[in-house]
């Protein structure tokens, strides 16, 4: 069976957000749910919008509708752990782009990979329930521009 793999760049995240692990988050298993790391990676990719004064809803002018999902396990999170989400974009196209999330944490002194994913995100129109283009705004963000 093919695996999924993420393959970060070689340059900075766009932004960094540490997230704990709630109770809420661990399964029957002792650990985090693969329904939570949705939720966490969500939550990380809402810090990213308001840190540049952006919502999903108006993300510069741009509306903003998920189209995929690829998550990798890489280790497990508990409840207690912080966990560390480096954001970075790619696949910048004229209606879409892809954020992709590096989730560590630091445990007994050492990183574990915890996480690596990718969600599709494209320009949506939520009247008119059609795709639209990047604005400006958000592309300039996107390239990394502050």
């Amino acid at each position: 069976m093919a695996r999924v793999k993420i393959k970060f760049p070689a340059e900075m995240p766009l932004h960094t957000v540490t997230i704990p692990v709630r109770i809420g988050d661990v399964n029957y298993g002792g650990h985090v749910g693969n329904d939570a790391i949705l939720s966490i990676i969500h939550e990380a990719r809402v810090q990213l919008f308001n840190h540049w004064g952006f919502t999903e809803l108006n993300a510069g002018g741009n509306a903003l509708i998920m189209a995929d999902v690829m998550i990798a396990y890489r280790g497990e999170a508990f409840y207690g752990d912080i966990l560390t989400i480096k954001l970075y974009v790619e696949e910048i196209t004229a209606r879409s782009f892809d954020i992709l999330y590096h989730i560590t944490t630091l445990r007994n002194g050492n990183i574990t990979d915890i996480v690596h994913a990718k969600t599709g995100l494209v320009c949506y129109n939520y009247e008119t329930h059609k795709t639209e283009n990047l604005k400006p705004d958000l592309e300039h963000k996107l390239k990394g521009g502050m």
